[in-house]
């Protein structure tokens, strides 16, 4: 069965949509996914189903909206697409290892990007694909201009941001079981 990651978005986070690391597992065991694994307690995901990203995707959001209700953006990712993302990151390595990758749940218009890529704030640097928004602040994330709600809004699209360390991580779980 091929092994998928799911990032969900906005549990755990300033205290809100508290989710126990326990309680995430218990949920991808009782939704009959195979080798369940979750990473911290943020929401990253990785199982192996022959369900596809779609149907599994809808099946995780259904459950934690009946369960909890919430309505939470997930996006998920098969294993090789994460490692083709990891692999795309336009920035060199010292730069690429302080570096954010916001995931989007589908490709943005090209209307849409081009008004994102048009726009600068100092000291942010931001490339787009259809998968993911490649991003770098020199300040550091928490200080961007550029993040995951600016970039939602602009771009139309639900995504969810890891650092590269997550997504190192995330990765390595989902080739290692």
């Amino acid at each position: 069965m091929p092994t998928y990651i799911a990032f969900l978005r906005g549990i755990n986070v300033g205290g809100q949509k508290k989710f126990p690391k326990a309680d995430q597992m218990g949920l991808l065991k009782d939704l009959g996914f195979g080798n369940p694994r979750v990473y911290l307690h943020t929401g990253n995901w990785i199982f192996d189903t022959a369900e596809g990203c779609s149907k599994a995707e809808t099946r995780i959001a259904n459950s934690i909206l009946k369960q909890y209700g919430w309505e939470l953006p997930i996006v998920v990712k098969t294993a090789p697409e994460l490692l083709s993302i990891l692999e795309g990151c336009p920035f060199p390595e010292g730069v690429k290892e302080q570096s954010y990758f916001t995931l989007l749940h589908h490709p943005p218009s090209p209307e849409h990007t081009a008004l994102v890529e048009a726009i600068t704030f100092p000291k942010e640097e931001a490339h787009i694909t259809s998968a993911c928004v490649y991003f770098y602040a020199e300040k550091g994330y928490g200080d961007a201009k550029m993040n995951n709600n600016w970039l939602e809004s602009k771009l139309k699209v639900t995504a969810t941001t890891r650092n590269y360390n997550t997504m190192l991580k995330v990765l390595a779980l989902a080739q290692n079981p």
